[in-house]
């Protein structure tokens, strides 16, 4: 059985006990939660996790689906994750929206290619880091959020840096992974294997 509740426009903590009710009148089935902001996301994340049960969130139009799996759904949420491919311990560092030095335009073809091929070859990095005006990618840029949400789905950890973010006032138009900040930056790239900067 799945259950869908559309807690958009809903503040905290509305969404939890929405979440929490459908969870404790179903026995056996899927709960969608679907939530407009990262706060929301992240405390149904939470209700999942404190319930101990298998949960996976996807995000499309700024908006963030979290699907919450109960009884037998477990085991085929446990499956979908064990399909997934493995990643290599590879921490690639974006420090720009555009691609080598020179002509703009053609910086800006190079990275969407960049990403797109990044998106289709595997093992996936651990983890993409956006910095400075790299971060202009994971806000603005439709077609490589598009690649990125791909990666996501499969694993790899994206990060935007939260002081650039504030910067260049984007932080309201993130569209795609987490805002991190220098302390989990470092750790990310000193735990890698290795680390590519674009």
């Amino acid at each position: 059985m799945e259950v869908k509740i559309d807690a958009r426009g809903l503040l905290c903590p509305k969404p939890v006990i929405e979440t929490k009710k459908a969870l404790e009148g179903l026995k056996e089935g899927n709960i969608i939660t679907l939530v407009d902001n990262q706060v929301a996301k992240d405390n149904v994340s939470k209700l999942a996790k404190s319930l101990n049960l298998h949960f996976c969130v996807t995000e499309a139009d700024g908006n963030y689906e979290i699907s919450i799996f109960k009884g037998a759904y477990a085991q085929s949420a446990e499956d979908m994750v064990q399909k997934r491919p493995d990643l290599a311990n590879l921490v690639i560092l974006v420090g720009k929206d555009t691609m080598g030095d020179g002509e703009r335009e053609l910086g800006e073809v190079l990275i969407k290619s960049y990403f797109y091929a990044l998106s289709e070859a595997e093992p996936y990095p651990k983890a993409i880091i956006f910095i400075n005006s790299g971060i202009r990618l994971t806000t603005m840029n439709l077609q490589v959020i598009e690649y990125l949400k791909k990666l996501s789905d499969m694993g790899t950890e994206i990060l935007s840096c939260g002081t650039c973010l504030d910067y260049y006032g984007l932080k309201d138009m993130l569209q795609i992974g987490g805002i991190s900040n220098m302390y989990t930056i470092v750790e990310l790239m000193n735990e890698a294997n290795n680390t590519i900067t674009l």
